[in-house]
């Protein structure tokens, strides 16, 4: 780093600043992430958008040559990479359109000093973030510990908990939404018409993004969630204030719970459908997973879906009894949703907590 403080006097550049002051400017002027597109895609702090100074073959390349010849003639490579580019990375900062500029890469080394320079040179004010994008994943990382007061919206699959969630924030009551965030809802279905997931590196990042806009004052409401979302981890730290939660366990009548599924799903290709059956064969049992595939198969598709409610309903059942003992139906708050839920039922349901 003191290289790097002695190039930025040489060439009047700003020092690279603190994680706080860089979460702070960027409220109000664009990020970059200059490392490769690979990097970016693993995880990039929520909202920059991606200038790579090397693609993933570049950077790569460029490794190599440090590995095997050394520093400077790794230098000389990347310059060679880089010259040619040097027009099309200006063309871009240009059209942002601002006066400044953040900019991170791995260490907060010579990709974002050097791409700094680049922009400086056509009068835009640049800041680099100080131990770049390593010293934002332990910012993220150790904000998870920090207490929050969480509220769980519990209940079996199929009912309505989103649109509880939705209905909650509409109302003013702050959310966190995991399975938005990951692209998933939950179950071997659950990535069914949602795009790719996020890597749980880039989940973790979006979960603390939401939570560092949010007053820890006040309720934050949660659907309970096993750990992970799909591909997804929900981070240990967070998970487990999130089992420490009171939890509000939603009552929502089986038909209801049915009839929510089927127009969820059943749009679905026969054969997505029972791609995903397949998936918890072991758990459903061959017996029932094969009068559910072959449900699927010739059109009777609630009937597969009546099967496969019978294990998540078991499952979640098991989940509760393991957290709250045998008295878990006695001893949680429950809420008996109407659908379209209203103002007063929304009420009734905060109330809950206050009990």
């Amino acid at each position: 780093m003191r290289f790097l403080f002695y190039l930025c006097v040489l060439f009047d550049m700003n020092p690279p600043v603190s994680i706080d002051v860089f979460v702070g400017r960027a409220k109000q002027a664009p990020v970059i992430d200059v490392r490769s597109p690979a990097e970016y895609v693993q995880g990039h702090i929520p909202g920059a958008r991606n200038l790579p100074l090397f693609d993933n073959e570049e950077r790569a390349e460029v490794g190599t040559v440090y590995k095997q010849k050394g520093r400077i003639p790794a230098v000389q490579r990347g310059l060679e990479i880089v010259g040619p580019k040097m027009r099309r990375l200006t063309d871009f900062v240009l059209q942002l359109n601002s006066p400044e500029l953040l900019l991170y890469c791995w260490r907060g080394g010579m990709r974002s000093t050097s791409m700094a320079w680049l922009f400086e040179a056509v009068d835009i004010r640049c800041f680099t973030l100080e131990h770049g994008y390593k010293a934002y994943r332990h910012h993220v990382l150790d904000s998870f510990s920090k207490p929050l007061k969480m509220a769980l919206l519990g209940g079996f699959t199929g009912g309505g908990k989103t649109e509880i969630l939705r209905a909650l924030r509409a109302n003013g009551e702050q959310v966190l939404d995991l399975e938005h965030l990951a692209h998933h809802k939950g179950s071997a279905f659950g990535g069914m018409g949602q795009a790719p997931q996020p890597a749980t590196e880039h989940f973790e990042n979006l979960i603390a993004a939401h939570c560092a806009q949010i007053d820890s004052e006040k309720t934050l409401w949660i659907e309970d969630e096993s750990r992970n979302v799909g591909r997804c981890s929900i981070p240990i730290a967070f998970w487990e204030q999130m089992r420490r939660a009171p939890l509000v366990c939603v009552q929502t009548p089986r038909a209801i719970r049915v009839e929510h599924l089927m127009q969820e799903y059943a749009h679905f290709d026969t054969e997505f459908l029972c791609e995903a059956i397949k998936k918890i064969e072991k758990r459903l049992g061959f017996d029932h997973c094969k009068a559910a595939y072959e449900s699927c198969l010739i059109g009777k598709r609630q009937a597969a879906l009546e099967i496969c409610l019978d294990y998540y309903d078991k499952a979640y059942a098991n989940q509760l009894f393991e957290r709250f003992g045998a008295e878990w139906e006695r001893r949680l708050p429950r809420f008996a949703p109407h659908f379209p839920l209203d103002s007063e039922q929304i009420e009734a349901l905060v109330s809950l907590l206050r009990q």
